[in-house]
C-alpha cells in the first residue's frame, strides 16, 4: 500500500532538536547541534549495516500531517536487527518494545515479535524522502493501525495525555486521507481481544462523528 509523498522534506534532526529545545522546563543539557548530528549518524549507521526497519511515530506522521512534535525516533525492528546495532544502548525491553539511546538521541523500538507490528512492517510501508535520506516509513493506514492498537492499553493506564494525542492523530489522518476504515478495523480485530475491538470501534465512530460535524460547518 502507498500514501502520497508530501514536500517539503522533513528534517528529522531539526524536528527532534526543536521538540527538546522548546519543551517547557528544558534545562538545555542537550547540545542541539550534537543532537542533529546524532540523528544523521544513526540513520547512516542503519543504512550502512543494511538494517531493516520502518519509521513510525511522530516523525512518520509529519510526512502526512503538520504540527506533530516529538523528541524521539520510533522504529519497527526485529530483535535480530536490534542486536546488530550495539551502539543503541537499550535501557528497557519487554516482549513488544525496547527503549534506548544513541548518544543523546532517544529511540523507541516496536519489536516484530508482536504480530501487528510485523504486519505493518510487511504490508503498510512506503519509501519516503527525508532531508537525511530516503527511509522506509509507515503509510497512513499503518499509522492508524498502530495508534488504534495502542489506545485500549492507554485507556487502561489512565494516560489521558497520550490518549488525546493518539485520537487526534487518527482523526487528522482520517479527515485528510479518508482511509478504508472498515477494512482497517477488520485487520485490527485479528490482533485485539473482543472487548478491545469493541472499544476501538467506538473510538472510531466518535471520531467519524467529529469529522462529520466539522465538515458540516465548513
Amino acid at each position: 500500500m502507498s500514501s502520497a509523498d508530501i514536500s517539503p522534506r522533513v528534517h528529522i534532526g531539526e524536528v527532534v532538536r526543536n521538540a527538546i529545545v522548546f519543551k517547557p522546563g528544558n534545562d538545555h543539557s542537550v547540545n542541539s547541534d550534537v543532537l542533529i548530528e546524532a540523528v544523521a549518524s544513526f540513520f547512516s549507521l542503519l543504512r550502512e549495516r543494511q538494517i531493516e526497519y520502518v519509521l513510525v511515530g511522530g516523525i512518520a506522521l509529519l510526512q502526512y500531517i503538520e504540527g506533530r512534535n516529538t523528541e524521539d525516533i520510533d522504529l519497527i525492528m526485529a530483535v535480530s536487527s536490534l542486536e546488530r546495532v550495539p551502539e543503541l544502548l537499550v535501557e528497557t525491553r519487554d516482549e513488544d518494545f525496547a527503549r534506548g539511546k544513541f548518544g543523546d538521541l532517544k529511540v523507541d523500538v516496536l519489536l516484530t515479535s508482536n504480530a501487528l507490528f510485523d504486519q505493518v512492517r510487511k504490508h503498510f510501508t512506503a519509501t519516503q524522502r527525508f532531508v537525511e535520506q530516503d527511509i522506509q516509513c509507515a503509510t497512513v493506514e499503518g499509522l492508524i493501525l498502530l495508534k488504534l492498537y495502542a489506545l485500549p492499553s492507554l485507556y487502561r493506564q489512565g494516560n489521558f495525555t497520550r490518549v488525546g494525542l493518539y485520537e487526534n492523530d487518527v482523526a487528522t489522518l482520517m479527515h485528510a486521507y479518508n482511509p478504508p476504515v472498515e477494512r482497517l478495523l477488520e485487520e485490527l480485530a485479528v490482533y485485539l481481544s473482543e472487548s478491545d475491538t469493541t472499544q476501538v470501534k467506538q473510538i472510531v465512530n466518535d471520531i467519524q462523528q467529529r469529522i462529520s460535524r466539522f465538515e458540516k460547518r465548513n
